[in-house]
């Protein structure tokens, strides 16, 4: 486990405070009561800042994000070669430094990194691309390779494929972002497809997919794929986001899969969370994730 306390990516202050709400909230001792060994590797600082400046006027706060994309990307591939490294923040600006470090990972043991999406927004905006300047909308379109990051962020070891991308939940969508998600080859499920095909078929495919390529699996959970009704812990809330029981079930399957070997959760805003109701749900989702089975759910409240 590693903390990344960074909100610099992000419109709104606050998801620094992840970390922290993640551990209050028992994330270590839900894992170990299904047996794992646990080594918290407390958390993350960025790398040395460097003067960075982009041409596009509203790209704020680049130095920063380039710094810890930098600490993760060397973070995530040391922890990976120990165990299964679980990276919690934190902005969406993180997945850029785990996807590359992972993927370098990969291709060192010459096997292909496979990258589940679980997200409302692609976040595949490039430096040239966003109109908000907020970097937490750029880290897959880094991680796969697309243009206009050489000489901002690090360079990248090994680039994900896009083809070995699926995202799920997606229901915010820019033009810019949708013109280069098709010309890029994601598979993208967004919730009208969600609806009309369930969550179970879509992502049986693609599990599918990564066992018959003997890939590596990792998963990026945004807690904006929920609905806000029932996370409203997230700076980027969009309607209509996954169900309770929907959620549940992709991290069922995807412990019954054997295919995952990183996680990261992300966007976690405890500024904006009910009693901590936000992580407590994320802490169940990653038990469940981890090997807890429906018939142990734990009662909350009231007798049964």
């Amino acid at each position: 486990m590693l903390g990344a306390p960074v909100q610099e990516g992000a419109g709104r202050l606050g998801c620094d405070m992840g970390p922290s709400a993640f551990r209050a909230a028992g994330l270590t001792a839900a894992l170990e009561e299904l047996g794992h060994r646990v080594s918290d590797r407390g958390n993350l600082a960025p790398a040395r800042l460097r003067t960075l400046k982009h041409p596009n006027p509203v790209v704020k706060n680049l130095p920063e994000i380039a710094a810890w994309t930098e600490a993760l990307a060397d973070a995530s591939y040391r922890m990976s070669a120990e165990g299964m490294p679980i990276v919690f923040g934190g902005d969406h600006s993180l997945a850029a430094g785990t996807l590359s470090g992972l993927s370098r990972r990969a291709a060192e043991q010459g096997r292909e990194l496979f990258v589940l999406w679980l997200d409302a927004h692609p976040d595949f905006h490039t430096l040239d691309s966003t109109a908000s300047g907020n970097l937490h909308g750029c880290p897959v379109a880094y991680a796969t390779g697309q243009a206009g990051f050489d000489g901002f962020f690090p360079a990248l070891a090994a680039p994900v494929k896009a083809a070995n991308i699926c995202m799920m939940g997606i229901r915010s969508v820019d033009a810019a972002e949708r013109k280069a998600l098709t010309a890029a080859g994601v598979t993208v499920h967004d919730m009208r497809a969600i609806d009309e095909h369930g969550m179970g078929p879509l992502l049986k495919a693609f599990l599918q997919r990564v066992e018959a390529a003997n890939g590596i699996l990792h998963v990026s959970f945004d807690v904006d794929f929920l609905d806000p009704g029932i996370a409203p812990a997230v700076g980027t809330t969009v309607p209509g986001g996954a169900t309770f029981r929907e959620a549940h079930l992709v991290m069922e399957m995807l412990h019954d899969s054997g295919l995952v070997r990183s996680l990261d959760l992300v966007e976690l805003n405890p500024f904006l969370d009910e009693r901590g109701r936000t992580a407590i749900l994320l802490v169940d989702l990653v038990a469940s994730l981890m090997g807890r089975r429906v018939m142990d759910r734990p009662t909350r409240a009231g007798t049964a």
